[in-house]
């Protein structure tokens, strides 16, 4: 079973396994439209695609949401039974190579209480690179019903950070510069959560946008967390703090907490502290 990650080798000796489900999550923030372009010009062989706004999230609500929303519970059920996928499936989620998107639908499989998930590691580009099969053919959709079980995850909203905030350890996993407000190129408002701490998911990874091995990221990790049992992850919109919930997974810490909503709900009221 894999539960973290998994190297394209690894799944390359399994990807005929009926057992085995396989989604394709590129995408760019940017285009919308992008990683379905990208997965029509080749995929990882039987890989279905993941759409990021429209699978991976609901529609935001102007003044009151983050730019991605959690999806439906029950609308993701039936994304993932149209995906083949059955509770007892080993489903692999992979992107073009940071994992950051990938580890967005990791998390959310881990929020219906599938714990057989795995991140490819360095993603599309460790797959091409290579050499392994390449499809341009969609696999037929699956059929049945996905049954979820107990969250293996947790989620806290924006009025429990308000009410607690200074009993957790909350990181951002946004870059350094969007963290200080210097550079925000996509929410209205610069800053950070009063009280965070930048994280950025890009120090997850080493030159090749493979994830760190486990002893490197705890020595990442352990001066900002300790041994604190109430940590929470954000970012921007909910997606890229996902990378950091895996991290500290892979390095063996307890699986700390998503604020899905991120920076920008937290943004949507003024009386919610930020800085600077």
């Amino acid at each position: 079973m894999h539960s973290t990650l998994i190297d394209a080798a690894t799944l390359d000796r399994r990807l005929n396994s009926p057992d085995w489900c396989i989604v394709d999550c590129r995408a760019n923030l940017a285009d919308h439209d992008a990683g379905a372009r990208e997965y029509a010009a080749g995929h990882i062989l039987s890989a279905h695609h993941a759409n990021l706004e429209t699978d991976l999230a609901d529609p935001p609500v102007p003044g009151v949401s983050g730019r991605h929303p959690l999806p439906d519970r029950n609308r993701l059920r039936t994304t993932f039974a149209a995906w083949g996928i059955q509770p007892d499936s080993q489903l692999i989620v992979y992107d073009a190579d940071s994992g950051m998107l990938a580890a967005r639908l990791w998390w959310l499989a881990r929020w219906l209480g599938h714990h057989r998930v795995a991140v490819l590691d360095g993603g599309w580009a460790a797959w091409r690179d290579a050499e392994f099969a390449i499809s341009t053919e969609t696999p037929p959709a699956g059929s049945g019903q996905y049954r979820e079980r107990k969250p293996l995850t947790e989620v806290v909203e924006a009025q429990e950070l308000l009410e607690d905030r200074a009993d957790r350890v909350l990181l951002d996993a946004r870059n350094a510069e969007r963290f200080a407000g210097n550079n925000e190129t996509i929410d209205p408002i610069a800053g950070h959560i009063a009280g965070a701490r930048c994280m950025p998911f890009q120090d997850n990874l080493d030159a090749d946008q493979r994830f760190l091995g486990p002893a490197r990221l705890r020595q990442r990790f352990a001066p900002v967390v300790g041994d604190a049992n109430q940590v929470v992850c954000y970012c921007g919109s909910g997606v890229s703090a996902a990378h950091n919930i895996l991290a500290l997974r892979i390095a063996g810490f307890d699986e700390p907490a998503l604020y899905p909503g991120s920076w920008s709900e937290w943004i949507q009221d003024p009386a919610r502290p930020r800085e600077p």
